[in-house]
């Protein structure tokens, strides 16, 4: 058996990794012209790291993940306003649980599956074909391939999904803000190695996580009210933080060095159906949870992990497999996409009110009381 997976990301690399395991062949056709590293840091947990564990790869994560020793949160100024510690921080996520840079996990899963599968940057889709034996391709380099079935993990504007499913606008559901990820060159001076610094004011959040191995990542989320059509991301970022203290200077100078900047809107993707006979959609293609969910990365290697043993299951009947994939893995789906549109309001909060209420549990948390409570609950217990 043969799948073409369109998206060299998570899900795709997941996906490719659990066919080959149950005895498939796989090409995996990759947008970008070479595969992409850092991104912002996930907590990655749930049925990702259940899965994780199944397919092998859990040792590799572990080794790529960080432990954060201190979360500050500032004043728009630079003030402290308070900090959870690292058995704090702990608490919080859970023991069966990894804090990762996107990137690492995909350099994890690009690891195990390069040379098992046959890898192709700097193309994707130009049309679909297919009947009840098989599935054609033509690709943007000229080939046509064919394969038992097709699975577009090419992310939140996926290709796939509009050649098979329908536009983009049909499955796109626009949570006001924007967000924008890169890599800095050097650590700020205040952020200490391995600690995190965040603040939130007037509608912006930003944050400068440093990783213990000396990297460190600038993320800026803000509503959607505050961006400008056709602004590119140095001029608005520029525009709507230029006013804060603090590590922004920094950052913001930073970004002029930066390789590479994930920017772009925060929307999820709600679709009635996430298969078409022998296509079927996967990871942010098909769900996009958010990071107002964070649990994407999660979703994408579980769902990656039950489409294979589905598969495996329906030897030879790829639409009963894909049916009982998909009811397995969308009550869980749903389940953060709900979270996630509920987390959306206090996320860059406009009211000082809110942001002082959206704060309080993590307060509470930082008391030693609660946050002995909570270690010996959850860490412990």
């Amino acid at each position: 058996m043969r799948a073409i997976i369109i998206g060299a990301g998570i899900a795709g690399l997941a996906t490719a990794l659990r066919l080959h395991q149950i005895g498939w062949n796989t090409l995996i056709v990759e947008r970008a012209p070479q595969r992409r590293g850092g991104g912002y840091a996930v907590t990655f947990g749930g049925i990702g790291y259940d899965a994780a564990e199944r397919m092998g790869i859990l040792p590799d994560l572990l080794k790529k993940g960080f432990i954060t020793d201190e979360l500050v949160y500032h004043k728009p100024n630079g003030e402290r306003r308070f900090a959870l510690d690292r058995a704090t921080i702990a608490a919080t996520t859970g023991p069966r649980s990894i804090t990762i840079l996107r990137g690492d996990l995909e350099a994890v899963l690009y690891e195990k599956v390069e040379g098992h599968a046959e890898i192709r940057f700097g193309a994707t889709l130009t049309a679909v074909d297919q009947d009840t034996h098989a599935v054609r391709v033509s690709l943007t380099d000229g080939t046509v391939e064919e394969a038992d079935l097709l699975i577009g993990a090419d992310g939140l504007h996926s290709a796939t999904r509009a050649l098979l499913f329908g536009p983009e606008e049909d499955f796109l559901l626009d949570l006001e803000h924007k967000v924008a990820v890169f890599m800095l060159d050097k650590r700020p001076a205040s952020i200490a190695t391995g600690a995190t610094g965040t603040l939130s004011s007037g509608g912006r959040t930003a944050a400068v996580i440093s990783i213990p191995d000396g990297r460190n990542v600038a993320f800026f989320g803000y509503r959607a009210s505050h961006a400008r059509p056709g602004e590119d991301v140095t001029t608005e970022l520029q525009r709507i933080y230029g006013d804060l203290g603090w590590v922004i200077p920094e950052a913001l100078a930073g970004l002029a060095r930066a390789d590479s900047v994930y920017f772009d809107t925060i929307s999820q993707v709600v679709s009635p159906s996430w298969s078409k006979g022998r296509v079927v959609l996967l990871g942010d293609a098909a769900w996009c949870v958010t990071l107002f969910a964070g649990y994407g990365s999660a979703l994408a290697v579980g769902g990656a992990d039950r489409l294979g043993t589905e598969l495996e299951a329906h030897p030879g009947d790829i639409p009963a497999a894909l049916a009982a994939w998909e009811a397995a893995i969308r009550p869980e789906a749903e389940h953060k996409q709900k979270l996630g549109r509920r987390v959306k309001g206090v996320y860059a909060p406009a009211n000082p009110v809110v942001l002082w209420l959206s704060q309080l549990p993590l307060r509470l948390a930082a008391l030693p009381p609660v946050r002995r409570y909570m270690i010996r609950r959850f860490i412990k217990g």
